[in-house]
């Protein structure tokens, strides 16, 4: 069996995306935060069409969605890293889960400022 873990090579670059993958089934699968997450960035995409966003707008509102769901993909990774190391409840690390948490909170009131920077104007116009 050949080790697959070091260099350059195409099958330990596709178990790579395989490992990715399942990493965000594993989020899919436990943060219904997510889902309310990717439905409000569906929103944003289908909006985008209907206000003929420029290139500048759906990059910027391309990325703020990506950052809303990465900052869940990292918060998810510490808070199972800090069951794993510390089961029992410990005030410190309820303290690291809320600032994990926190990062979520703030990158989604960010992507709310952003959507009413984008849209706003375009709905005023219609006014």
């Amino acid at each position: 069996m050949k080790n697959y873990e070091s260099g350059f090579n195409l099958p330990g670059i596709i178990k790579s995306f395989k490992n990715s993958a399942r990493g965000f089934q594993v989020l899919l699968k436990n943060e219904y935060n997510l889902y309310i997450q990717i439905g409000f960035g569906f929103l944003a995409t289908v909006a985008g069409f209907i206000f003929n966003l420029s290139f500048d707008e759906w990059a910027i509102q391309t990325a703020v969605i990506g950052l809303v769901i990465f900052s869940e993909l990292v918060n998810t990774a510490i808070e199972k890293t800090m069951d794993l190391v510390q089961p029992e409840y410990d005030e410190r690390v309820r303290d690291i889960k809320d600032l994990a948490s926190g990062s979520v909170l703030f990158m989604v009131l960010i992507s709310i400022a952003t959507g009413l920077f984008i849209y706003l104007p375009k709905i005023f116009i219609l006014l």
